[in-house]
Order: structure tokens, then C-alpha cells, then sequence
């Protein structure tokens, strides 16, 4: 009998592990992704009664529940009456679930807001303490967003739907995610250990809780593994481990606060480039997307900012329910499937690039006609300017004339009766304004008989031609496709940036087009040259070539006084190419020609910079780069190369460095012995086989900015605010040519966002240069009270 006894606990113990085994599992989608709304609230509240032992996280489309509550009001109930137990948890309530990255940080902060209301008008006890996604939807700075709406925890793990990318492994249990800022939440972050699972393109090994993912754990030493799977909302599954030997289905927040062991915790400075991502980068329908997606960002900002100044200046109040409005069309065009499957048909709209199109124009038309409205603009003689910025601005802007003034020969005064340079060409008055911090000044226009000269319609055919102004002298060589041979620098004490050693040229077009079996470039053939622009404020000119055949143009901008120089490159393909590294026929291998950008083409930027390091914006945040190039050709080997708004490119003695802006998302170039470069086109299979088909013109704007220092002394984060928010103008009446300013900055503050809430200026501030210590931020408005409040709009202090 003892014996039998003593054999029986053997065999007990044999099979016993000494590390605990967990499994998230949970619903991805919503209406706009895929939430089947006459069946799948009902399913899930069926198969929660039905399994007391299972436990779901739920990421789910805020806006879903509207849908719900029509289409089936009992599940609706019962679902809502679920939620005060102990099997369900909400995990992220991002009104469209973004990937994050992709979009500003202004954007982040509203998903979530406007999220998390639309959540608790349905379930108002919800509360949010773990942010867990399906997809990668990561970025740096969400340590900090988080904490300040109330998430106390984070995962980084997304094992089964990694088709876009992943998160970089790190650590072990449990890890301090730390944030730019130096906020911190506690993460599970994808471990060390969790390896991309072999013969898949899509997952990490825990994804199904595999012997050889806890003996993985284990041998790391990870006590207590946790797995993970989202599934897609449309499927009918139930629990995901059908027979979860050995496993505790669990929730994020139980996890945290009753299982992990909180005791070893290490330190996560988890950078941009540990978000490990790869889109369709260079097709036409990405470019399209994320134009778009830029264009209403800013105009929406924007918009805001120009309403509060108004609001403080006359009282003026802007339709708060039609800027919302505006915000919850730009949000649903950020949503991830947005990105990642363009060509998927949506309900009505078609394709999402097709609602993409609708929901942006909708968000923009808004947003301009609040400018509009709120600059009360008038048939008058004056010119109302207007600055967003909390720093003083002088720039050149661009006015329409009134058809009583075209033709005429104008003239442009401030508000203290000096002459303002200005210049005219055709319907457009151009003039140097002065504005200061955000707020407003006033310009008077008159007809006047001084007119400038112009050599505009000038046309040069081969040879060089040198562009000149008072922050650069630039040569173009025509025979070689209008490529830049010189680019000095007046405002960085006349230096050249042009490596003409290097085997690549500066502006040149390249790119390998594989039915041709053979790299294509714009230097293979000649060039002309137009002045579209020459007087003292702006330098303009078009140069037109070919690549492969195909026409091309390039339209660069000199403005007085600006460190940009501006460019604007449109493709007219005269028909479909190919061009990557070569046609893609597998697709879902981890081989792929779409990775790699050296093949895509690109705008070429050699530069002379002695040995140099690259930083690159991301949202709320500036990366150091730590690689030794972007490139890669497998999705098991993704590299960071997104570039957000700008990347900088500077010589590590920190003496000169050049910048590049990007009017959209998307990838660029950069190695030991490549040069820095943007990508321009891709064309060919990509994810799930579908053909991104060159099927228009390419059009895009860049601008880049040779500067002395690194990007904080460069202030490149603020001229990148420039680019997004330029100058507004209208006309008005205002015979006392007003000026305000409502607030001023010091160097390196930003305003994110400035609006009105309930009768109240609310404005946040970003300290984008990275330094510490007080600053001093100056208020020129009547002030009662001035409260700090958390992203949720509670008071703080």
C-alpha cells in the first residue's frame, strides 16, 4: 500500500511544471473591422455563461456598440450586465485602432479620448487598465498617454496577427516600459525568448501556448508565461485552447495584479526602432493615405488653434459638434486596416482607400470652413495673418487678390505704415509677413506703380543652372537629369553638403525596374529647366526629364528668409512598371522583394557630412537610430525605417546636418555606404497577393534643410510644426490694423493643441526639445485660473 502510494505522487509530480501557464484571450474588430452585428455580441455572451473558466479581453471598435444596441438590444443588455463580473475586460478603447506610429501624437491623444467617451456613454462603469492589441499598434510615447488616462499596465505582444510587423523581444515577466518622458507602466513586453514562430509570416510562438514556447519561458526563467491571442471578432471559436492542458485562461488585469511576479521587474527604454514594422511603403495607394491622412491631421489642429485665437480675441465660438465630427471622420481613416489592407472592400464606401478619400475630404472641408468662419473674412483692404505657433514667425505667404485688384500693381504696408517687401505674379500676391506668437497681425494692400521684375517663363534646355537667393546658391546639371551638383548653404557660413564623389547623385530619381532587369535613372537622360518664380521673396523653378521613359517634374522653392528648401515631384507614368527587387510570386514567404528599399525608387541625398548619426521624429518623441542601416529583405528581419514627419542626418562632431521632410508616412533609406534617401515607388504584389499597381500619376512634396547643429539647435522639430501649420490668411475689414498675441514659448515648447472646452481655453504644450528644467511660458489673455489636467480633462493641480 505504501508503495502504491509512494508511486502515485511520483507520477503526480512527474507531470507538474514549477512555472505557472497563462493564456489571454480575447475579440479584435468592431463595424468598420469585422464585428458581425446580428450574431457575434449574442455568441460571446453565450459562450461566456457557458464556459464559467474562460476570460476574454476585448478590443473592440468604441463605435460598434451605436450598432449593437439597434440591431440586437437583448444581447446588448445582457452583454452590458456581464461586465460588472469577473470574465471580461476591455483593452483598448482607441475610437479606431490605430497603429499609432503613423500618425501625430495630437491624433493618438483624440483616439483615445474620444474613445473612451463614446465607451462609457454605453457602459459608464468601464474602467481601462490594460492596453492590449491584435495588431502592433505601438508606439514609444504611449507610456506616457496611457498613464494619463488611467492604464496602470501594457502588453507588447501581438503573436498572431504580426503581419505588419511586430514588437522588438525584450527581457523577461515583466518590465518597466519607460517612455521619452520618463513616464512608466508596467508591460509585458514580447520576451527574449518569444521567437517568430518557423513557417509563418504572421506569428510569435505565443500564440498557442506550445510545449516549446514554456520550455522556452522556463529555461529563461520566466515563472509565470502568459500567451496571447486576439481573435478576429468574425470567427466563431469560443475559447481559443480547446483543451488548455495545464494553462489558466486570465485577464490582463488579473495577471498584473494577482499573478506575475512584480518582484523582478527590469527597466525598458523602449525606442521607436523596437516598433518593428513593415507596410506597402512606395505604393500609390499608401502615398494617397497617408497625404491624406497628414493633410486633415494638420488642417483639424490647426483649425482648433485658429478658432481659440478667435474665441480669445472676440468671444468667437466655433460648432464644437462639427469639429468632433470632423475628428471622428480623421480617426476611422487612421484605422489600421486602413494601412495594411488598402484594396479590402468597406460597406458603401468601396474600398477603405476609397472611404479613406471620403472621410479625410469630410474632416478637411470642416476644418477649413472653421478657419473661415472664425477669421470672419470680408471683401476688405486688409490682410489678416494668423500664427498657430507659440513662437514669432516671418514669412513669406501667398494671397489670392480679389478680381479688383488683379492686374493691378500692388502694394503691402504693416501696421505702422513701413513697406513690406512684396511681389505679384499673375492673381498671387506674395509678401514677407511678420506675426507674432500665436496670434494675429494686419496688413494693408493697396494699388500702388511699383511692380518687380521677373524673368519668369525663362527656359533653359541642358548645361547647368544656378539657383540663388539669400540662404542658398544651388547648381543643377541639366544634361544629367537636373541633378544638384552644389548646394551651399549662406545661413551655415557658405558650406557645400554635396558629396560629388559618391556614386549616387544629389536628386537623383533611382530605382531597379525588374522587368527590365536593370536599375533606371533620372541622370540617364536630359533635362530642361523653367523659372516659374524670380523676384526678391521667391526663387521658383520646374525642371522636367524623364526616368525610364517617363515624364517627371520637380518643382523647387527658395523663399527669403526660410532654412527649406521645398519640392514638389510629380510622375506622369505613362503606363504600369514594375519596380522593386524583383516580381513578387510568394508572397506570404519570409523572403519578400517589397522590403527592400535600395530596390524601390528614390530621391537620392549623398551628402558630404563627415562620419554621421541619424535622428528621426516619431510621435511625441526623437529617435537616436542605432542601426547600421535600414534595410532588410525578410519579414523575420524588419528594421525600423519609417520616417514620421523628418529624419536628420548629422556629422557626429554635431557641427552641420541635413534634414528631411516628408509631407506623408513612409519609409526611407539610409547605410554605411548608402546615402540618405526617400522612398518614391514601389510597384507589384504585396501583402496577400494583391497587385499595388502603379494607376496614376506620382505626386509628393519634400523639403530638406542643410542647418549647422543637431536637431535641437536646428530647432527642426519646429520647423517641421511650420510645414504642417502654415500661415493663414484672409481678408478682412480693419481699419486699425489689430495685432495680437495671446501666448509666447521659449525655444523648443510646442502647442499640440490649443481649443475650446466648455467655455474654457484648454492648451497643451510639448517640450520638444528634450531639455529639463523650468520654462517660462508667457499668457497675454484675461486669466482667472490656470488648472493642469490629465488627458481625460481632470483637474490636476
Amino acid at each position: 500500500m505504501r508503495l502504491r502510494v509512494l508511486l502515485l505522487l511520483l507520477t503526480f509530480f512527474g507531470i507538474s511544471h514549477s512555472q505557472g501557464r497563462y493564456f489571454v484571450d480575447g475579440y479584435h474588430g468592431g463595424v468598420y473591422g469585422h464585428y458581425p452585428l446580428k450574431w457575434k455580441t449574442q455568441f460571446i455572451v453565450d459562450n461566456v455563461k457557458k464556459h464559467p473558466l474562460w476570460r476574454i479581453g476585448l478590443e473592440i471598435e468604441p463605435e460598434t456598440w451605436d450598432s449593437v444596441k439597434v440591431v440586437t438590444p437583448e444581447a446588448y443588455r445582457e452583454f452590458a450586465a456581464m461586465l460588472a463580473g469577473n470574465q471580461i475586460e476591455f483593452t483598448n478603447p482607441a475610437y479606431a485602432q490605430p497603429y499609432c506610429y503613423n500618425i501625430s501624437g495630437e491624433s493618438i491623444i483624440r483616439q483615445f479620448r474620444y474613445g473612451i467617451d463614446k465607451m462609457h456613454s454605453h457602459f459608464p462603469d468601464v474602467k481601462f487598465s490594460t492596453y492590449s492589441v491584435e495588431e502592433p499598434c505601438f508606439t514609444s510615447c504611449l507610456p506616457m498617454i496611457l498613464s494619463q488616462f488611467g492604464f496602470k499596465y501594457a502588453s507588447l505582444k501581438c503573436p498572431n496577427t504580426c503581419w505588419g510587423g511586430y514588437s522588438a523581444p525584450f527581457g523577461g515577466e515583466l518590465v518597466n516600459w519607460i517612455g521619452p518622458d520618463g513616464s512608466s507602466l508596467l508591460t509585458v513586453p514580447r520576451y527574449a525568448c518569444e521567437k517568430l514562430e518557423e513557417n509563418s509570416t504572421w506569428q510569435t510562438t505565443a500564440w498557442h501556448n506550445s510545449e516549446s514556447y514554456f520550455a522556452a519561458c522556463e529555461e529563461y526563467g520566466i515563472k509565470n508565461a502568459v500567451g496571447m491571442c486576439y481573435q478576429d471578432a468574425g470567427w466563431r471559436n469560443g475559447p481559443w485552447l480547446k483543451h488548455p492542458k495545464d494553462t489558466k485562461y486570465v485577464l490582463w488585469t488579473d495577471y498584473f495584479e494577482n499573478i506575475a511576479d512584480r518582484e523582478s521587474v527590469t527597466d525598458y527604454k523602449f525606442s521607436q526602432e523596437d516598433v518593428r514594422v513593415n507596410l506597402m511603403w512606395g505604393s500609390q495607394v499608401m502615398q494617397r493615405i497617408g497625404r491624406e491622412v497628414r493633410q486633415a491631421e494638420n488642417e483639424l489642429v490647426m483649425a482648433e488653434k485658429v478658432c481659440a485665437i478667435a474665441y480669445l480675441d472676440r468671444g468667437y465660438e466655433a460648432d464644437a459638434a462639427q469639429i468632433d465630427e470632423a475628428w471622428r471622420t480623421l480617426m476611422l481613416s487612421q484605422h489600421h486596416d486602413s494601412w495594411i489592407v488598402p484594396y479590402n472592400g468597406l460597406k458603401s464606401y468601396g474600398t477603405w482607400a476609397d472611404a479613406i478619400k471620403h472621410w479625410t475630404d469630410a474632416s478637411i472641408d470642416i476644418a477649413q470652413n472653421a478657419v473661415r468662419n472664425s477669421l470672419s473674412a470680408t471683401p476688405g483692404g486688409e490682410i489678416r495673418v494668423v500664427n498657430t505657433q507659440g513662437i514669432a514667425r516671418c514669412e513669406v505667404v501667398a494671397v489670392v487678390l480679389p478680381k479688383r485688384m488683379q492686374g493691378a500693381e500692388i502694394s503691402v504696408s504693416d501696421r505702422n505704415g513701413r513697406k513690406v517687401a512684396s511681389a505679384q505674379e499673375d492673381n498671387t500676391l506674395y509678401f514677407e509677413a511678420k506675426v507674432p506668437a500665436f496670434g494675429y497681425t494686419t496688413y494693408r494692400i493697396e494699388q500702388t506703380g511699383r511692380k518687380s521684375e521677373s524673368q519668369k517663363g525663362k527656359i533653359v534646355h541642358g548645361g547647368t543652372y544656378k539657383l540663388e537667393n539669400d540662404q542658398y546658391s544651388i547648381t543643377f546639371d541639366l544634361d544629367r537629369g537636373g541633378v544638384v551638383t552644389s548646394l551651399v548653404a549662406k545661413h551655415c557660413g557658405n558650406r557645400e553638403f554635396v558629396d560629388n564623389t559618391n556614386e549616387y547623385k544629389f536628386g537623383e530619381l533611382r530605382g531597379y525596374f525588374y522587368d527590365r532587369q536593370r536599375f533606371e535613372s533620372t541622370v540617364d537622360s536630359r533635362a530642361q529647366l523653367e523659372v516659374i518664380s524670380d523676384n526678391d521673396l521667391l526663387k521658383r523653378v520646374r525642371i522636367c526629364g524623364k526616368i525610364a521613359g517617363h515624364p517627371f517634374s520637380k518643382t523647387i522653392t527658395l523663399a527669403k528668409g526660410d532654412r527649406k528648401i521645398g519640392v514638389d515631384l510629380t510622375i506622369d507614368w505613362k503606363h504600369n512598371e514594375g519596380i522593386g527587387e524583383y516580381r513578387e510570386k510568394k508572397w506570404a514567404d519570409d523572403r519578400r522583394s517589397y522590403c527592400d528599399d535600395r530596390y524601390k525608387l528614390s530621391v537620392m541625398f549623398p551628402t558630404n557630412l563627415p562620419e554621421t548619426e541619424l535622428y528621426k521624429n516619431a510621435p511625441f518623441d526623437v529617435c537616436k537610430s542605432t542601426q547600421n542601416s535600414t534595410f532588410f529583405n525578410r519579414w523575420s528581419e524588419i528594421k525600423h525605417n519609417v520616417i514620421l514627419n523628418w529624419v536628420d542626418l548629422v556629422a557626429k562632431d554635431g557641427n552641420y546636418g541635413l534634414a528631411l521632410f516628408s509631407d506623408h508616412t513612409t519609409s526611407y533609406g539610409h547605410g554605411e555606404d548608402y546615402p540618405l534617401s526617400l522612398t518614391v515607388q514601389y510597384s507589384g504584389v504585396g501583402l496577400w497577393g494583391r497587385n499595388y499597381a502603379i494607376t496614376q500619376s506620382t505626386e509628393l512634396h519634400y523639403d530638406i534643410m542643410p542647418h549647422r547643429g543637431k536637431w535641437q539647435q536646428a530647432a527642426v522639430g519646429e520647423v517641421s510644426d511650420a510645414i504642417n501649420e502654415p500661415l493663414q490668411t484672409a481678408w478682412v475689414s480693419d481699419n486699425s490694423l489689430s495685432e495680437k498675441s495671446y501666448m509666447q514659448l521659449p525655444k523648443g515648447i510646442m502647442v499640440s493643441a490649443a481649443r475650446i472646452e466648455n467655455g474654457k481655453v484648454v492648451v497643451r504644450f510639448y517640450n520638444g526639445s528634450g531639455s529639463t528644467g523650468k520654462h517660462r511660458i508667457k499668457l497675454a489673455m484675461p486669466v482667472e485660473v490656470v488648472d493642469e489636467v490629465n488627458l481625460l480633462g481632470e483637474r490636476v493641480q
